[in-house]
């Protein structure tokens, strides 16, 4: 396997720990967001193997694929064990809403094409920039904190006890979050969830610091 990367994509971080998750073993290839004219993933090579121009990409038996959540399941279809998903379909549906609650209502409001739009084409500054950025992402963590905090299908992680697709979701925002500097501190179920998973190797060797391209 081959995942095309950069090491500061949450979308490429929530990959990586279902991969790790897993025991998966896969090649890292850096996409370069921020290189010149644009970044690596709007040049001719990248689009030949992602006409999206997104990362990440999945390269496995031949075969390309994009968007985070269909890549992890895939990866939970083709290697069910262990499972990212609970057994039960309403388990399944829970898991499923939480984990989209970051992929839809959180991500795609802090991520870096909007970002530079906001800048670039706007004329936001960068204060207001990041004012946008932590109002959305705070918005989103406080439903799933208030969630989590009062369903009983919460433990260690954010559904029972194993960490599963939910937390591989979670934890590349919380980082987003303290990027521009928000405050958790009165997300307390959030924060002892992300002390669980970041305990596992699977979730540190994932982390944007651990990558091969994170001086980029």
């Amino acid at each position: 396997m081959k995942l095309y990367s950069y090491f500061r994509s949450s979308a490429a971080y929530r990959v990586r720990i279902a991969l790790n998750l897993k025991g998966l073993a896969h090649d890292i290839v850096p996409v370069d967001l921020r290189a010149p004219n644009g970044g690596e993933h709007h040049g001719a090579a990248y689009r030949a193997i992602n006409p999206a121009g997104l990362v990440p990409a999945l390269e496995d038996q031949g075969q390309v694929l994009d968007q985070s959540l269909a890549i992890i399941e895939y990866l939970e279809e083709t290697h069910p064990d262990p499972a990212l998903l609970p057994a039960d379909a309403l388990g399944r549906a829970r898991v499923r809403a939480l984990a989209l609650t970051v992929a839809c209502d959180i991500h795609p409001l802090n991520n870096l094409r909007v970002l530079r739009y906001l800048k670039h084409s706007l004329g936001a500054d960068n204060a207001a920039r990041d004012a946008w950025y932590a109002h959305w992402v705070m918005a989103g963590l406080k439903v799933l904190e208030a969630r989590l905090a009062s369903e009983s299908q919460t433990g260690r992680f954010c559904h029972g006890d194993q960490p599963g697709l939910a937390d591989a979701c979670l934890i590349p925002q919380m980082l987003n979050a303290r990027r521009v500097d928000c405050d958790l501190g009165d997300l307390p179920v959030l924060l002892r969830i992300e002390a669980a998973c970041m305990a596992l190797d699977a979730f540190r060797c994932a982390a944007p610091e651990n990558q091969p391209d994170h001086t980029v």
